[in-house]
């Protein structure tokens, strides 16, 4: 077999390797550019666009059956699943399409449709997806596979139909009533999203809390909001099985009051993902990998292997699409320029789509007072907000840690409405390395939800 040799080789096409392939052709490189399946990458076909496109249908499902709150009548309110299904596949598709032409019209750059694996050091083969394989090489490569969901080994899961955050979307009715294993994001977002679509929804986790990487107050905040949304939760339930039952699914779990079981029509799987590196075959090439299967990678993203780099999720840590655009922008600077870009210091922020939004940057208090340093903490309740009263959205909590001598910030973690815009506010800060008094005396616009981080940040606590 022939080796087709290129400089520069990108495989996956999610929110880093797509714009890092069309910049390293647009500087006269010839790329290649492997995809196995769509254009853009989970962001754009399985997860952010589709799933935060769903979650504003809910959202105006729940406003509109707030109606009598605010003085509006407005009678009955039913959700047409399909409608909403085809709203998001319009969004999603005009994403995709338009990603496809970026692609499809840049100079130097090759599309190539199908599944790479290493057969050696910057050597692949692909296996092409209208049949046939290629082998390829080139001088650097950025592999940018990203993750899929997790299947666990539980029994009776394999034969009943269970759905995945991405098969879940393309559902024409609302489920009777969904139960979900796991409590993580994925878990959160889709079951308040279909309790507002009206479906029964019953949480399994196996922790101790909702989301247990976040704060422990935000956490419980969580819990008291799905509660008040009528979604029930059950904590350190250790699934055991998964059969049929009376027409529907059951999943039955060891709790610390015995077994306990979550009868529903419809079961949705989201206990995590796990990187897509299996197929790709990274010992080959000498690239190493974690007991997880994930890329080990050092501070400027390059493999164990020289000349191979790996962004975005398959790498681990922080899966979010900002990040792996972020790692885009570090190759970019490194590769083609005089760059000395590396992910030292970057202060990781995101946000969950639930409603209350949750917005988070940096240290947890928990983790802040894992540091050699003096720790102050702000909290401010959403219903002590001037615009959340006015808009009647009170629920949630504002928090954020400090250092008491530096005046640092050291991390937020905000659930209200629109949490994500404000902790970007808080973020900013913290990348322009400003003391918190800046932003408790800053003359926000009255009245906007900024304005409460004058009140958030007047009253530090040990």
């Amino acid at each position: 077999m022939g080796v087709d040799r290129y400089d520069a080789l990108v495989i996956g096409s999610g929110q880093g390797g797509k714009p890092l392939a069309l910049r390293l052709a647009s500087e006269g490189s010839r790329t290649a550019l492997v995809e196995r399946a769509a254009i853009g990458g989970t962001c754009v076909n399985y997860g952010c666009t589709p799933t935060k496109t769903m979650i504003a249908s809910a959202r105006v499902g729940h406003l509109a059956g707030r109606g009598d709150d605010y003085g509006v009548r407005t009678g009955r309110v039913s959700i047409d699943l399909e409608k909403v299904r085809d709203r998001k596949r319009g969004i999603v598709e005009s994403f995709r399409t338009g990603s496809e032409k970026q692609v499809a019209g840049a100079e130097n750059l090759e599309l190539i449709r199908g599944e790479a694996r290493f057969t050696g050091p910057k050597e692949l083969d692909v296996r092409l997806q209208d049949g046939g394989t290629r082998r390829i090489s080139a001088d650097r490569i950025v592999i940018d596979t990203g993750t899929d969901a997790i299947v666990p080994d539980l029994p009776g899961l394999k034969e009943v139909d269970f759905l995945d955050s991405t098969s879940i979307m393309e559902l024409g009715s609302v489920p009777e009533h969904l139960v979900i294993l796991g409590g993580g994001v994925v878990a959160l977002e889709f079951g308040q999203m279909f309790r507002r679509f009206g479906a029964r929804v019953t949480i399994v986790q196996r922790a101790e809390r909702l989301v247990p990487r976040e704060d422990v107050e935000i956490s419980a905040e969580i819990a008291k909001i799905f509660a008040d949304d009528g979604i029930d939760v059950l904590l350190r339930a250790r699934p055991r099985k998964v059969e049929r039952d009376r027409g529907g699914i059951a999943v039955s779990s060891e709790t610390a009051q015995g077994e306990r079981k979550a009868e529903g029509s419809h079961l949705l799987v989201a206990v995590g993902r796990a990187p897509n590196t299996v197929a790709l075959a990274p010992d080959a090439a000498g690239i190493r990998t974690d007991e997880e299967g994930y890329i080990q990678v050092d501070e400027r993203l390059e493999t164990t292997a020289p000349g191979v780099y790996a962004i975005g999720d398959v790498k681990g840590g922080p899966a979010f699409t900002h990040i792996s655009y972020d790692d885009h922008r570090i190759l970019e600077r490194n590769l083609l320029g005089d760059g000395e870009a590396t992910t030292v210091g970057r202060i990781v922020s995101y946000a969950v789509f639930t409603d209350p939004e949750l917005g988070r940057a940096g240290a947890t208090e928990e983790q802040a007072r894992r540091l050699d340093r003096r720790i102050g903490v702000a909290r401010l309740p959403m219903k002590k907000v001037a615009r959340a009263l006015e808009t009647d959205e009170t629920r949630g909590l504002l928090k954020a840690v400090v250092d008491r001598e530096s005046e640092e910030i050291l991390g937020c973690s905000f659930l209200g409405v629109h949490a994500g815009e404000l902790m970007s506010i808080v973020h900013l800060a913290m990348m322009a390395k400003q003391p918190y008094s800046l932003l408790r005396d800053a003359p926000f616009a009255h009245p906007t939800l900024a304005e409460a981080l004058n009140n958030l940040f007047k009253k530090i606590e040990d």
